[in-house]
């Protein structure tokens, strides 16, 4: 009878379901997106990234291992104070596992100390500061879709090689505008090209005039623009009032440039820009078949941090579900070891000091006449391998890289 009842026992155990001997703290996976909803970077993440992280969830079937996978949404109003509180919040009350999107870069910095702190996961696709991965990287964030390294590598090179040597930056006064300027002034300087000078603007400023007379008047032939949001389309529509790129004069150079800036700006306005990018909607089949459904929920084409969103979120899923928990360590152990092969990257993954590697992209904004279709405005000028788009390990400073 005993030996009868240990067969039963030891049947029931090998058909029972794989996800009973799993751990899922709180019975629930929960995943936070914080993110602006209201301000100036909206248009780059805001309704667009929640969209894309609910994508993630509703594709990978809205449970893993057993267990309901909850999205929850906070504005961080581009204030640190908010973001910090909000994610200690989360990670402590509301037991959230991973945060999602953090676009500003300084909020993203901050935040990804306190998933430090908390033993907890964060996941950057709006921000760029390539600290992110050098020495503020944390053996608890990942930062996926691009950064102000690679930023640097696609334009800055592509505009020397036309002969544009010499430049000036207009820099949004924050941790992603200076980073930008500092690796993209490196890029120039390694390429015998020269920076005539700099100044920085407030984030939150409208009046790009003053700035723009003085990027005129250095005579530079690259104006370059380290920042993004609303700032960012209002500085390129100025610099056109101000005639800085009549005849050919001098050259308005976006370091981030989101396809949301474009349509904004009307392809009269931003022609010639050339920028580079982590995905094009219009790249391929898997792009084009992603990028529909975000449409239709959205009403506008994704751009690379929507993408980053959606691919990051799912690969989180899938390192959950192959480490059977979703403890922070075993989960960013999964995440290093797996490849990610979708719409996003092929062959993508993440090194040791966070940092998600993947191919990068160099296009120029078509001109009216060259648009065939609604949002068909891009052209390929380059792509750069991921093992050449992201700076290497051997220059790195973070602390986590074995030298």
């Amino acid at each position: 009878m005993m030996k009868m009842t240990l067969a039963v026992a030891a049947g029931l155990a090998l058909a029972a379901p794989a996800y009973a001997q799993t751990k899922i703290s709180d019975e629930v996976v929960k995943i936070g997106v914080l993110t602006d909803m209201s301000g100036q970077f909206s248009h780059e993440a805001g309704d667009g990234s929640v969209t894309a992280v609910k994508m993630a969830v509703e594709d990978f079937g809205g449970t893993i291992l057993g267990k309901p996978i909850e999205v929850i949404v906070a504005d961080h109003q581009n204030r640190n104070e908010v973001a910090i509180a909000k994610a200690r919040e989360w990670y402590d009350v509301g037991k959230v596992d991973m945060i999602a999107n953090l676009i500003n870069s300084s909020i993203a910095l901050a935040v990804t100390n306190v998933a430090q702190e908390k033993n907890r996961i964060a996941i950057v696709n709006g921000s760029g500061s390539s600290r992110l991965t050098g020495d503020s990287c944390t053996p608890n964030s990942i930062h996926y879709a691009y950064d102000t390294y690679a930023l640097a590598q696609g334009t800055g090179k592509a505009l020397i090689k036309e002969g544009l040597n010499s430049w000036y930056f207009l820099t949004a006064d924050y941790a992603f505008g200076h980073a930008l300027e500092g690796d993209t002034a490196n890029v120039v300087k390694a390429n015998n090209g020269t920076v005539i000078g700099s100044i920085r603007y407030p984030i939150d400023t409208a009046d790009h005039s003053s700035f723009l007379l003085q990027a005129q008047a250095s005579k530079a032939k690259v104006v370059a623009v380290a920042g993004s949001g609303t700032t960012f389309i209002n500085a390129v529509k100025s610099a056109k009032d101000f005639g800085l790129t009549d005849g050919g004069k001098q050259t308005i150079a976006g370091l981030l440039v989101w396809i949301t800036d474009i349509d904004s700006m009307g392809l009269t306005t931003a022609q010639g820009l050339v920028l580079t990018n982590g995905f094009y909607w219009d790249r391929d089949e898997e792009t084009r078949a992603f990028s529909k459904k975000f449409f239709a929920k959205m009403k506008r084409m994704p751009h690379m941090g929507d993408a980053g969103d959606y691919s990051s979120t799912m690969h989180y899923l899938n390192a959950i579900k192959a480490a059977g928990t979703d403890d922070a360590k075993a989960v960013m152990a999964k995440m290093r070891e797996m490849p990610v092969n979708d719409f996003f990257a092929k062959n993508g993954r993440v090194r040791e000091d966070g940092r998600f590697i993947h191919d990068m992209y160099v296009y120029e904004v078509k001109k009216p006449s060259e648009s065939k279709y609604p949002w068909d405005y891009y052209k390929l000028r380059a792509t750069i391998p991921g093992d050449e788009a992201f700076r290497p390990l051997s220059e790195s400073k973070c602390p986590l890289v074995k030298k």
